[in-house]
């Protein structure tokens, strides 16, 4: 199986409070892995490891190795930049800034010199698009993104992140500040994503995994317990945490 990214022997640091221990999987590319367990059991760590948000932060580190396409990304050389622009993410939360809804998809877009204003209006618009919300918002471009719902604004956090041309996306919880009807416009966009980007997707609710993921990965205190296929890891779990987790028989 070819990895987008490789991850071996991955230990992770809060301080002296040791949160991953010795984490070891593969994320393939064009699919959706989805990372599942209690709270506090490593989940949101992971992805703060995968593009190295938690150098923003003093004390918190990183040992052990992840590569992305062959190359570590745990290298002090590594370009933080040019990471995050390959490695994107979006929180729980929908982070609006506070300007205009074109603004907003913008935003990655200004940081290149070279993109004409031009450019930027049909990167603006291509992300939207891919993010189904073009059709949306297209006439309200000037206005306010806090304007917008709850799904809209979500769908609007993606687009932001697809606008840099990410490979990666990583997603925290994107649906859990949603509605159904917001869950729902989300979790089909992420589908629709996997055939152009690799996702990591987050998630306390086992039947999103199940409804989205192509693979699955049990975290239970700091420590991968058990990935599989979707059907494996919820039909014929290997290991009797997963099989009591993902029977709900404690979480």
């Amino acid at each position: 199986m070819t990895s987008k990214i490789t991850i071996r022997n991955l230990d992770f640091f809060y301080g002296q409070q040791q949160a991953l221990f010795g984490v070891t999987m593969d994320l393939p590319p064009t699919s959706i892995t989805a990372i599942i367990g209690p709270s506090g059991c490593g989940k949101s760590t992971l992805l703060r490891v995968l593009n190295r948000i938690y150098e923003e932060y003093s004390g918190e580190r990183a040992s052990g190795e992840v590569k992305l396409d062959g190359k570590d990304i745990l290298d002090p050389q590594v370009d933080l930049k040019l990471l995050r622009s390959r490695v994107g993410m979006v929180f729980q939360s929908a982070t609006m800034f506070k300007t205009t809804i074109f603004e907003n998809v913008a935003f990655g877009l200004r940081l290149n010199p070279a993109l004409s204003h031009a450019g930027i209006s049909q990167g603006v618009e291509a992300a939207l698009t891919r993010a189904d919300l073009w059709s949306e918002v297209k006439d309200r471009l000037s206005g306010s993104a806090e304007s917008l719902s709850g799904g809209q604004q979500q769908r609007l956090c993606i687009a932001r992140a697809l606008a840099v041309g990410p490979e990666v996306l990583l997603l925290d919880e994107p649906t859990g500040a949603l509605n159904p009807g917001g869950t729902e416009a989300v979790e089909e966009l992420i589908v629709a994503l996997k055939r152009e980007v690799t996702i990591v997707l987050v998630t306390h609710n086992l039947h999103q995994a199940l409804r989205c993921a192509d693979q699955v990965s049990f975290f239970y205190l700091g420590k991968l317990i058990e990935t599989g296929t979707t059907r494996q890891i919820f039909d014929a779990p290997v290991q009797t945490r997963t099989k009591n987790y993902v029977a709900g028989k404690f979480g």
